[in-house]
Protein backbone atom coordinates (compact mmCIF):
# COMPACT_ATOMS: atom_id res chain seq x y z
CA UNK A 1 0.00 0.00 0.00
CA UNK A 2 1.64 3.45 -1.22
CA UNK A 3 0.67 6.34 1.09
CA UNK A 4 0.66 9.67 -0.70
CA UNK A 5 1.59 11.75 3.02
CA UNK A 6 4.29 9.76 2.98
CA UNK A 7 5.69 10.19 -0.33
CA UNK A 8 5.54 13.52 0.73
CA UNK A 9 7.34 13.62 3.67
CA UNK A 10 10.00 11.74 1.94
CA UNK A 11 10.80 14.31 -0.49
CA UNK A 12 10.77 16.80 1.94
CA UNK A 13 12.62 15.34 4.98
CA UNK A 14 15.78 14.65 2.29
CA UNK A 15 15.65 17.41 0.56
CA UNK A 16 15.68 19.82 3.60
CA UNK A 17 18.28 17.40 5.21
CA UNK A 18 20.54 18.17 2.13
CA UNK A 19 19.70 21.75 2.02
CA UNK A 20 20.45 22.23 5.95
CA UNK A 21 23.68 20.44 4.86
CA UNK A 22 24.53 22.65 1.81
CA UNK A 23 24.46 25.63 3.57
CA UNK A 24 28.24 25.27 4.42
CA UNK A 25 30.95 23.89 2.04
CA UNK A 26 34.33 24.52 0.40
CA UNK A 27 32.83 25.69 -2.44
CA UNK A 28 29.68 27.29 -4.32
CA UNK A 29 29.32 27.06 -8.16
CA UNK A 30 26.60 29.26 -9.73
CA UNK A 31 25.53 27.62 -12.77
CA UNK A 32 25.66 24.14 -13.60
CA UNK A 33 26.37 24.73 -17.22
CA UNK A 34 29.71 21.65 -18.90
CA UNK A 35 32.18 24.53 -17.21
CA UNK A 36 30.53 24.27 -13.75
CA UNK A 37 29.58 20.44 -14.25
CA UNK A 38 33.41 20.01 -14.84
CA UNK A 39 34.89 22.21 -12.01
CA UNK A 40 32.34 20.56 -9.54
CA UNK A 41 33.73 16.61 -11.23
CA UNK A 42 37.26 17.46 -10.10
CA UNK A 43 36.60 19.35 -6.94
CA UNK A 44 34.44 16.46 -5.82
CA UNK A 45 36.88 14.26 -6.70
CA UNK A 46 39.46 15.64 -4.48
CA UNK A 47 37.31 15.70 -1.86
CA UNK A 48 36.28 18.84 -1.35
CA UNK A 49 32.82 19.83 -0.12
CA UNK A 50 31.24 21.29 -3.56
CA UNK A 51 27.07 23.09 -3.88
CA UNK A 52 26.49 23.74 -7.12
CA UNK A 53 23.21 26.20 -7.31
CA UNK A 54 21.48 26.37 -11.12
CA UNK A 55 18.68 28.81 -11.57
CA UNK A 56 16.95 26.42 -14.82
CA UNK A 57 15.01 23.38 -13.79
CA UNK A 58 17.19 21.46 -16.13
CA UNK A 59 20.96 21.17 -15.41
CA UNK A 60 23.24 21.44 -18.48
CA UNK A 61 23.44 25.39 -20.26
CA UNK A 62 23.59 25.02 -23.51
CA UNK A 63 24.82 21.69 -23.75
CA UNK A 64 21.92 19.64 -24.18
CA UNK A 65 20.80 22.21 -26.95
CA UNK A 66 24.32 21.82 -28.95
CA UNK A 67 24.23 23.92 -32.23
CA UNK A 68 20.79 25.33 -33.13
CA UNK A 69 19.27 22.42 -31.59
CA UNK A 70 20.73 19.78 -33.32
CA UNK A 71 22.15 17.61 -30.54
CA UNK A 72 25.52 17.02 -31.08
CA UNK A 73 28.75 18.61 -30.04
CA UNK A 74 31.82 19.32 -31.03
CA UNK A 75 35.14 19.13 -29.18
CA UNK A 76 39.14 19.48 -30.26
CA UNK A 77 41.81 16.90 -29.46
CA UNK A 78 42.77 18.56 -26.44
CA UNK A 79 39.21 17.63 -24.23
CA UNK A 80 38.97 14.31 -25.49
CA UNK A 81 40.39 12.86 -22.49
CA UNK A 82 37.81 14.36 -20.38
CA UNK A 83 35.04 12.76 -22.57
CA UNK A 84 37.46 9.57 -22.41
CA UNK A 85 37.79 9.43 -18.89
CA UNK A 86 33.86 10.19 -18.19
CA UNK A 87 33.23 7.29 -20.77
CA UNK A 88 31.47 9.39 -23.10
CA UNK A 89 31.76 7.97 -26.98
CA UNK A 90 33.27 10.53 -29.55
CA UNK A 91 33.06 10.05 -33.02
CA UNK A 92 36.07 11.82 -35.01
CA UNK A 93 35.40 13.57 -37.37
CA UNK A 94 38.41 14.99 -38.86
CA UNK A 95 41.43 16.97 -38.29
CA UNK A 96 41.02 18.31 -34.77
CA UNK A 97 37.52 17.93 -34.49
CA UNK A 98 35.36 15.28 -32.41
CA UNK A 99 31.11 14.89 -32.45
CA UNK A 100 29.97 13.76 -29.37
CA UNK A 101 26.20 13.32 -28.36
CA UNK A 102 24.81 16.31 -26.58
CA UNK A 103 22.72 14.58 -24.09
CA UNK A 104 24.87 11.55 -23.27
CA UNK A 105 27.50 14.62 -22.57
CA UNK A 106 25.24 16.11 -20.08
CA UNK A 107 23.84 12.78 -19.01
CA UNK A 108 26.96 11.21 -18.13
CA UNK A 109 28.41 14.20 -16.41
CA UNK A 110 25.69 14.79 -14.35
CA UNK A 111 25.90 11.31 -12.86
CA UNK A 112 29.68 11.63 -12.27
CA UNK A 113 29.32 14.78 -10.83
CA UNK A 114 26.81 13.57 -8.45
CA UNK A 115 28.52 10.66 -7.74
CA UNK A 116 31.21 12.51 -6.85
CA UNK A 117 29.88 13.97 -4.08
CA UNK A 118 28.79 17.34 -5.64
CA UNK A 119 25.41 18.86 -4.00
CA UNK A 120 23.58 20.20 -7.06
CA UNK A 121 20.33 22.07 -6.60
CA UNK A 122 18.49 23.34 -9.45
CA UNK A 123 15.36 26.19 -9.71
CA UNK A 124 17.80 28.50 -7.22
CA UNK A 125 20.15 31.11 -7.98
CA UNK A 126 22.56 33.65 -6.64
CA UNK A 127 20.91 36.74 -6.34
CA UNK A 128 23.51 38.69 -4.07
CA UNK A 129 26.86 37.62 -2.99
CA UNK A 130 28.41 37.98 0.77
CA UNK A 131 31.39 39.85 0.77
CA UNK A 132 33.12 40.06 4.66
CA UNK A 133 37.05 41.83 4.76
CA UNK A 134 37.14 42.57 0.92
CA UNK A 135 37.01 38.89 0.10
CA UNK A 136 33.60 36.60 -1.35
CA UNK A 137 32.75 34.42 1.26
CA UNK A 138 29.28 33.02 0.17
CA UNK A 139 26.40 33.59 -1.99
CA UNK A 140 22.45 34.75 -1.56
CA UNK A 141 20.51 32.51 -2.57
CA UNK A 142 16.77 32.04 -3.27
CA UNK A 143 14.07 30.37 -5.64
CA UNK A 144 14.21 31.29 -9.44
CA UNK A 145 10.45 30.94 -9.69
CA UNK A 146 10.12 33.69 -7.49
CA UNK A 147 12.09 35.73 -9.45
CA UNK A 148 10.08 34.84 -12.76
CA UNK A 149 6.98 35.29 -11.14
CA UNK A 150 8.24 39.09 -9.56
CA UNK A 151 7.71 37.77 -5.95
CA UNK A 152 9.13 39.73 -3.21
CA UNK A 153 10.73 36.87 -1.17
CA UNK A 154 13.62 37.43 1.25
CA UNK A 155 16.77 34.98 0.38
CA UNK A 156 18.71 32.75 2.29
CA UNK A 157 22.68 33.02 2.62
CA UNK A 158 24.95 30.02 1.94
CA UNK A 159 28.82 30.15 3.36
CA UNK A 160 31.87 28.84 1.24
CA UNK A 161 35.38 29.32 1.43
CA UNK A 162 35.65 29.92 -2.16
CA UNK A 163 33.05 30.95 -5.11
CA UNK A 164 33.08 30.14 -8.92
CA UNK A 165 31.36 32.16 -11.44
CA UNK A 166 29.92 29.82 -13.87
CA UNK A 167 26.89 31.26 -15.27
CA UNK A 168 27.63 31.83 -18.83
CA UNK A 169 27.62 34.71 -20.94
CA UNK A 170 25.58 36.55 -18.38
CA UNK A 171 28.88 36.58 -15.84
CA UNK A 172 25.71 36.63 -13.00
CA UNK A 173 28.22 37.00 -9.82
CA UNK A 174 30.88 39.23 -11.26
CA UNK A 175 28.10 41.54 -12.20
CA UNK A 176 26.10 41.74 -8.84
CA UNK A 177 29.53 42.00 -6.79
CA UNK A 178 30.47 44.79 -9.47
CA UNK A 179 26.98 46.42 -9.48
CA UNK A 180 26.04 46.83 -5.79
CA UNK A 181 29.46 46.78 -4.27
CA UNK A 182 31.44 48.75 -6.27
CA UNK A 183 34.33 46.49 -6.11
CA UNK A 184 36.95 46.23 -8.67
CA UNK A 185 37.66 43.06 -10.37
CA UNK A 186 40.74 42.05 -11.79
CA UNK A 187 40.22 43.42 -14.94
CA UNK A 188 41.13 46.20 -17.05
CA UNK A 189 38.39 48.11 -16.22
CA UNK A 190 37.96 46.97 -13.16
CA UNK A 191 34.84 45.54 -14.24
CA UNK A 192 32.75 42.87 -16.19
CA UNK A 193 33.93 44.00 -20.14
CA UNK A 194 31.40 41.86 -22.09
CA UNK A 195 32.04 38.77 -24.62
CA UNK A 196 33.13 40.05 -27.83
CA UNK A 197 30.89 38.28 -31.28
CA UNK A 198 32.00 35.12 -32.07
CA UNK A 199 35.05 33.09 -33.54
CA UNK A 200 35.80 30.01 -32.01
CA UNK A 201 39.51 29.93 -32.50
CA UNK A 202 39.56 33.13 -30.54
CA UNK A 203 37.30 32.44 -27.74
CA UNK A 204 38.85 28.67 -27.11
CA UNK A 205 42.47 30.25 -26.99
CA UNK A 206 41.70 33.24 -24.79
CA UNK A 207 39.61 31.33 -22.66
CA UNK A 208 41.69 29.26 -20.47
CA UNK A 209 43.78 32.66 -20.19
CA UNK A 210 40.14 33.89 -18.41
CA UNK A 211 39.63 31.10 -16.19
CA UNK A 212 41.11 32.67 -12.94
CA UNK A 213 40.40 34.48 -9.98
CA UNK A 214 38.40 37.83 -10.64
CA UNK A 215 38.21 39.06 -6.56
CA UNK A 216 39.81 37.50 -3.87
CA UNK A 217 37.95 34.19 -3.57
CA UNK A 218 35.72 34.83 -6.41
CA UNK A 219 36.79 32.58 -9.77
CA UNK A 220 35.06 32.60 -13.23
CA UNK A 221 34.96 29.58 -15.38
CA UNK A 222 33.18 28.92 -19.01
CA UNK A 223 32.13 31.55 -21.14
CA UNK A 224 31.56 33.45 -18.01
CA UNK A 225 35.14 33.96 -18.05
CA UNK A 226 35.21 35.51 -21.42
CA UNK A 227 32.03 37.78 -20.68
CA UNK A 228 34.34 39.21 -17.60
CA UNK A 229 37.40 39.71 -19.45
CA UNK A 230 35.57 40.53 -22.83
CA UNK A 231 36.66 37.43 -24.94
CA UNK A 232 34.62 35.75 -28.18
CA UNK A 233 31.96 33.82 -27.49
CA UNK A 234 32.86 30.59 -29.12
CA UNK A 235 29.59 28.64 -30.22
CA UNK A 236 28.64 24.88 -29.88
CA UNK A 237 32.32 23.72 -29.53
CA UNK A 238 32.57 22.47 -26.00
CA UNK A 239 36.24 21.43 -25.30
CA UNK A 240 37.35 24.88 -23.77
CA UNK A 241 34.03 25.03 -21.42
CA UNK A 242 34.74 21.55 -20.03
CA UNK A 243 39.01 22.54 -19.82
CA UNK A 244 37.95 25.86 -18.25
CA UNK A 245 36.04 23.92 -15.90
CA UNK A 246 38.93 21.65 -15.34
CA UNK A 247 41.29 24.51 -14.78
CA UNK A 248 39.61 26.62 -12.40
CA UNK A 249 39.02 23.15 -10.31
CA UNK A 250 42.43 23.22 -9.91
CA UNK A 251 43.60 26.34 -9.33
CA UNK A 252 40.77 26.73 -6.43
CA UNK A 253 41.67 22.69 -5.06
CA UNK A 254 45.26 24.34 -4.80
CA UNK A 255 44.57 27.50 -2.81
CA UNK A 256 41.95 24.93 -0.63
CA UNK A 257 44.95 22.50 0.08
CA UNK A 258 47.48 25.59 1.22
CA UNK A 259 44.75 26.92 3.34
CA UNK A 260 44.36 23.47 5.39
Amino acid sequence: MLDDVTISRAIIESYYKEVLDSLESDVIICGAGPAGLCAAYFLSKEGFKVVVFERTLRPGGGLPGGGMMFNKIVIQEESKPLLDEWGIKTTHYKDNYYIASALETLGVLLSQVIKKGAQIFNCIYAEDVLVYDNKICGVVINWSAADIAGLHVDPLTARSKFVLDATGHAAEIANVLSRKSGAKLFTSTGQVIGEKPMCAEKGEKILLINTKEIFPHLYVCGMAANAVFGGQRMGPIFGGMLLSGQKAAQMIAERLRSSS
